[in-house]
């Protein structure tokens, strides 16, 4: 009998995550075990063609009330979903593949590109990343790596 241990990281309903192959070091994300997928703030998004491959070209703002440090990203186009938003809304939306490092663990997620404008986070963090070895209390937050000082200021718009 082959018996593998399966062991879950803790983390908070919120959690500071990093980005590392697109150059976001803090970005800070809701874990939200009702959605699917993860989705990432994204906007001037566009599609374009590379060696035959479908790709999209998109712009991405970490911090929740600055403009600072955006980041014009390009990456291979993982599929097209239809997305029910919490609002009930349905859009269609680009899912890309990201490595992100949550509470110290680097997972792949598929990430659809969305405006999360008027959201109260810039990225969310949805079931089939969560199910790669993590369990969510939703009583507690940012129990993985806490964003510098300079970095939380700038997610408040203070830097």
């Amino acid at each position: 009998m082959n018996e593998r241990s399966h062991s879950s990281t803790l983390a908070g309903w919120r959690e500071w995550v990093q980005l590392p192959e697109i150059g976001v070091p803090w970005i800070k994300a809701k874990l939200d075990t009702g959605a699917q997928t993860s989705s990432i703030h994204a906007y001037d998004i566009e599609a374009f063609d590379r060696d035959g491959a479908a790709w999209a070209r998109f712009t991405v703002r970490p911090w929740q009330r600055s403009t600072e440090d955006a980041i014009v990203v390009e990456s291979p186009v993982h599929d097209i979903r239809k997305v029910r938003s919490s609002s009930g809304h349905v859009e269609e939306r680009f899912v890309v593949l990201m490595r992100l490092v949550l509470v110290g663990r680097e997972v792949v997620a598929e990430v659809t590109l969305t405006n999360r404008d008027q959201m109260g986070f810039r990225m969310l963090i949805g079931r089939e990343a969560l199910a790669q070895g993590f369990d969510v209390s939703s009583s507690r937050s940012f129990l993985g790596a806490r964003a510098p000082r300079v970095a939380r200021k700038r997610n408040k718009g203070e830097a």
